[in-house]
């Protein structure tokens, strides 16, 4: 313990986690969260403090489960935006804020709604003078003027802001010049997990194939917003039939992202119609939390992966890994670890987008090693992250008095 937490020791601090989750049926904001509270949670120990985390994200109906249990929490709507005693109070109640903005969502692309939420809850973060941190996201893409403006206006009045890659520092620094925007890596490649790499090579090959619901629904609907020039859907079920007839590998089915409510973006229903469709392939469990996905990926000898945090569970446990790059947020993270075996959004039809995937299976230990010496700069990037959460949790003590 240094001298200044000598000073700290025993101080209490109420840190709020807003836009984190404790029960989304999406793993990677799950992953997220558990990740930042790791990560926090170490740093404001070694400072000397004593950390209380209370997750502020949208409402849900789902309970807690597992490790989410023991993180207090506060839903999120319309009516605790609009209330004096909702979010309002609930923000002069803890002594920091570290928003992490669901990973990519501060940003004008899902629209004003989710983005007015966004927006309004960092203002009142700060008109409350509760420090605020923006931990690792993606930060954009802002293309209109009003967007540009509004999300200027907070980012400047935060401690600082954290862009988990180069593309998205670019673009923070061009919306916001006067603001401290630093670089790191996604907090999710400290997911804690219970490695299952003794399972890798053992026989046939363990090859996981995470079709992402939401990406499967906009090649059906004809819809593409993401502008994949590949059909998404033919890929999914040409690349099972291909990895069958290897003969050498068997697939499994892994999904990362959930919903009740919305079933144009839920892996599991799409995982099981894919079962249906391919009874020889592999539907792996509904995990529990995002540490039980990430501990079933590092079992695999390779994945595929739809989704951005099944292939961060992939890349931080040592599995070889292709992501379909359908956003800016895919190549930006994973091009700034020096990792270039991604599908790209354009470039590739179905077939070729086939053909890619089995080049790089049969290069898989070119790709673990890509990973391992990618993970050496995560940990370097992480610690920019660290130093930052150290000087705001200072100044939330220095505030209590």
């Amino acid at each position: 313990m240094t001298a200044s937490s000598d000073a700290h020791a025993g101080r209490a601090l109420r840190i709020g986690l807003l836009w984190h989750s404790t029960n989304s049926g999406n793993l990677g904001v799950g992953a997220l969260t558990l990740a930042n509270v790791a990560i926090a949670r170490k740093v404001a120990q070694d400072r000397g403090y004593r950390p209380h985390f209370v997750v502020m994200g949208m409402r849900d109906n789902d309970a807690p489960t597992g490790d989410f249990r023991a993180l207090e929490s506060f839903p999120i709507d319309t009516r605790a935006m609009l209330s004096p005693r909702g979010f309002w109070r609930a923000a002069g109640r803890v002594d920091c804020v570290l928003d992490i903005g669901a990973g990519d969502s501060f940003a004008e692309i899902y629209g004003p709604k989710r983005f007015a939420f966004l927006w309004l809850s960092k203002l009142m973060v700060e008109q409350r003078g509760v420090p605020l941190l923006l931990s690792p996201q993606t930060i954009g893409p802002f293309t209109k003027r009003a967007y540009r403006t509004l999300a200027a206006f907070v980012m400047r009045r935060a401690a600082a802001g954290v862009a988990r890659d180069e593309k998205s520092l670019a673009a923070a620094r061009a919306l916001a010049p006067d603001a401290r925007v630093l670089l790191s890596a996604d907090v999710a490649f400290e997911l804690p997990y219970e490695s299952r790499a003794a399972e890798r090579g053992q026989g046939r090959l363990r090859v996981g194939v995470n079709a992402s619901g939401l990406l499967f629904h906009q090649a059906g609907s004809g819809r593409n917003r993401f502008g994949l020039e590949m059909d998404y859907a033919a890929f999914t079920r040409r690349l099972i039939a291909a990895l069958h007839a290897r003969g050498d590998s068997e697939v499994h089915l892994v999904t990362h992202a959930t919903s009740d409510r919305d079933p144009t973006d839920d892996d599991r229903a799409l995982a099981d119609r894919l079962a249906a469709e391919f009874p020889h392939a592999i539907r792996a469990p509904d995990f529990a939390g995002p540490s039980e996905a990430k501990s079933y990926i590092s079992g695999l000898d390779f994945l595929v992966a739809g989704r951005m945090h099944a292939c961060i569970g992939a890349f931080s446990s040592g599995t070889p890994v292709v992501p379909v790059a359908y956003s800016r947020k895919f190549d930006g993270l994973f091009g700034m670890l020096g990792y270039t075996d991604m599908l790209p959004v354009r470039g590739y039809d179905a077939d070729g987008a086939v053909a890619f995937v089995l080049d790089a299976l049969d290069r898989r230990s070119e790709l673990a090693a890509a990973e391992a010496a990618g993970m050496s700069k995560v940990t370097a990037l992480l610690d920019a992250y660290r130093a930052a959460l150290a000087d705001l949790f200072d100044q939330a003590a220095r505030r209590q008095g």
